[in-house]
């Protein structure tokens, strides 16, 4: 089994992050680390995917500004999306050879140790037909965009609404969809929740999906 070692890096600025992935990306294709699950938050960020439309983009620069949200296009897959403090971001970089290149099964394998996550703090989420993500009922609770390089190396990953401001999701269309929402963690069950235990349960999770971890922060 292939261990996958977890960082919990706090807030990140998203050039950084980029940065930072690239390099573990290198690193983990010549074998030089192992798998690793990088957790963390962004300052307010609007991000474009490869299937991105700068239609679904609803402020225009000065107002962004004003509201100190930065904007990057990415190499991940996906549409437009929002990242900032109470979003939990996970970028797993991982090796899937040899017996888990399959990109498909890889998102469903994301989407399903955040449903098991979720489920540990009593919230009922699913999936959506046809479309991609974690949900409750009619409302996203978290985002996945991926990218795998050559080699079957993966980044980019998932946004999981822990404690965020849903109020900055109104600058953008989320990942082009206009008929469903978007919600969190705190949302659903009233209360803030501590980003620490919900760390801890969903790197539980990745580890039971993609073996075993070991917890460092940094």
């Amino acid at each position: 089994m292939k261990p996958v070692e977890v960082r919990k890096l706090g807030l990140m600025p998203y050039a950084k992050a980029l940065a930072l992935q690239t390099d573990l990306v290198t690193q983990r294709r010549v074998g030089a680390i192992p798998d690793q699950l990088l957790l963390l938050e962004h300052p307010h960020v609007i991000t474009l995917g490869t299937a991105s439309s700068t239609n679904h983009i609803l402020v225009g620069d000065e107002e962004r500004a004003l509201l100190g949200i930065e904007l990057f296009e990415t190499g991940r897959g996906g549409d437009v999306t929002y990242h900032g403090p109470g979003q939990l971001v996970g970028y797993p970089i991982f090796d899937l050879k040899p017996d888990r290149c399959d990109l498909h099964r890889y998102v469903r394998d994301i989407e399903e140790a955040l449903i098991r996550a979720l489920g540990q703090f009593g919230l009922q989420c699913g999936r959506k037909e046809g479309l991609t993500g974690v949900w409750i009922a009619d409302e996203k609770i978290a985002a996945i965009g991926v990218r795998v390089s050559s080699g079957w190396i993966t980044s980019h990953g998932f946004a999981l609404n822990v404690n965020t401001d849903l109020q900055f999701f109104d600058s953008i269309i989320p990942c082009g969809i206009r008929d469903h929402g978007v919600t969190s963690m705190q949302r659903v069950l009233g209360v803030e929740i501590p980003m620490d235990d919900v760390c801890e349960a969903v790197a539980a999770e990745f580890e039971a999906l993609f073996h075993g971890s070991s917890l460092v922060e940094h």
